[in-house]
């Protein structure tokens, strides 16, 4: 830890992983680099290894003799192979009576034997690939193994033992026929309905499973939820504050009245229609089996509203939520003030529209048309880097609404609106790849053109040389006669 402390205190961009075993790639990293100096070092200077018998005799002892121990006490270097942690979780199911009481100690017994067995085997092998490492330096040292055999026969011992490891964590059964993958995510009846509606755009909500922490729902749908470990953190806070509370006032509100949508109160699930979900998915039965209810308060792809409210911070952004109508007002972080214009009273009649004409998911395309000014509010999650947004072909400023949506000064009249995701960092990324390509292509080609100039003049000064020898000859031949 006081390692990844330092990494993450000091090390620019570092603080961005989530896991803290990030810090082993650093000794995944620097041992075989120095297991590289070191094997550079004994091969150039055979010598070495008799001058440093002692340091040698230490190095095998620190690791061929630790696997050893571990092969055959392994639990000889720790108290057990069950953690307290574990132990105290178990013992809760036995309380909870998940586990009965008398197969408790039996299973922290196999436990701790299975785990030593994996240890006892894995040190087995460590101790065999250091013992053969180490018999091949030997032979090379004493002469009787050319260099690069041994160069050759260190690298077939790495290359086995990175092939049996990695096999376990990607090995062939994970690799099937694509008609098998897909099978994973078979469409349900309920899905095919729901297919059924070609609108550009819009989103579902699963009931009938935990909606954040599965992705079947992802596979088919533009899903309110879904998982993934590094969601945006604005998302995660929007879930916890206000999707949450309001899936279940919904979920209870859609049961009370039978799925008829038209008796359901939509102020409980507000910002659930800000997100424009257009469908539900409910349980039905016993057997996993689902049905459709098509919301009618989801509120589109993009509106425009009356008024925009102001606010210094994201607390009473977020806090906003629970009160506004969205399709009326937008609540604006104040950062974002210069680019709506500085409007607090926009213009919206019933003639008042925006249309969605096209969308991928790196490019939405918009028709809109106003009498007056207005403040757009569009159900597309805001980003701040690479999306670049016109109006008729114009660049135009997108701002931040309703703490997670993106928002937009339209002036009056009818308009086109093209948002597109185009990261300058992704051509500066390529700038630099193909920079560095044709350096490489450059000193290569500028290598080989050394190495022939040089071969050529070496050529030349042999041919002399020769021509020379044989004058020299034909001088001797003459003078004698």
């Amino acid at each position: 830890m006081p390692l990844t402390d330092f990494f993450i205190d000091y090390v620019p961009m570092y603080n961005k992983f989530r896991a803290v075993s990030s810090i082993l790639v650093i000794a995944e990293f620097t041992i075989p680099l120095l297991a590289i100096f070191a094997l550079k070092r004994v091969l150039e200077e055979p010598g070495i290894w008799k001058a440093n018998k002692k340091a040698f005799g230490i190095s095998l002892a620190l690791t061929a003799g630790v696997a050893l121990l571990l092969t055959v006490a392994p639990g000889s270097l720790g108290s057990g192979f069950v953690p307290a942690q574990e132990a105290q979780m178990l013992q809760n199911a036995v309380d909870q009576q998940m586990i009965p009481a008398n197969e408790l100690s039996g299973i922290l017994a196999n436990l701790s034997e299975m785990r030593g067995a994996l240890v006892s085997a894995d040190a087995l092998r460590s101790f065999i690939i250091i013992c053969i490492g180490c018999a091949l330096l030997w032979l090379h040292a004493a002469g009787k193994l050319r260099r690069s055999l041994t160069v050759a026969g260190i690298t077939v011992l790495c290359l086995v033992d990175m092939w049996s490891v990695n096999k376990r964590y990607l090995h062939d059964e994970q690799f099937v026929p694509r008609s098998i993958q897909t099978e994973t995510f078979s469409k349900t009846k309920t899905d095919e309905l729901i297919l059924q509606d070609k609108s550009p755009d819009y989103r579902v909500l699963n009931f009938a499973t935990d909606a954040f922490n599965e992705n079947n729902t992802s596979y088919w749908h533009k899903n309110i939820g879904g998982y993934h470990a590094a969601k945006l953190r604005r998302y995660q806070e929007l879930i916890e504050r206000h999707l949450s509370p309001e899936m279940q006032a919904a979920y209870q509100a859609i049961a009370a009245a039978g799925g008829e949508m038209d008796s359901v109160d939509a102020s409980k699930f507000r910002v659930l229609n800000m997100l424009n979900t257009k469908y539900f998915i409910l349980p039905a039965g016993q057997q996993g089996q689902t049905v459709p209810v098509l919301n009618p308060y989801a509120n589109g792809n993009a509106w425009f509203v009356k008024n925009v409210q102001y606010v210094n911070n994201a607390n009473e952004e977020i806090d906003a939520l629970k009160t506004i109508l969205p399709t009326e007002t937008a609540v604006v972080d104040a950062r974002f003030k210069d680019m709506l214009k500085g409007i607090s009273e926009a213009h919206k009649d019933s003639l008042s529209s925006i249309r969605l004409t096209s969308y991928e998911p790196n490019r939405l395309v918009y028709e809109t048309e106003n009498a007056g000014d207005g403040i757009a509010v569009f159900s597309e999650i805001y980003y701040p880097n690479g999306w670049q947004v016109t109006i008729d072909g114009k660049p135009a400023g997108l701002g931040r609404a309703d703490y997670v949506l993106r928002t937009l000064y339209i002036p009056a009249g009818k308009h086109t609106v093209e948002m597109r995701f185009d990261p300058q960092s992704l051509y500066v990324t390529e700038g630099i790849a193909y920079g560095a390509l044709a350096l490489l292509v450059i000193g290569v080609a500028a290598v080989a053109l050394i190495a022939r100039k040089k071969s050529a003049r070496i050529g030349r000064i042999y041919g002399a040389t020769g021509f020379i020898h044989i004058q020299y000859n034909r001088a001797i031949r003459l003078s004698s006669l």
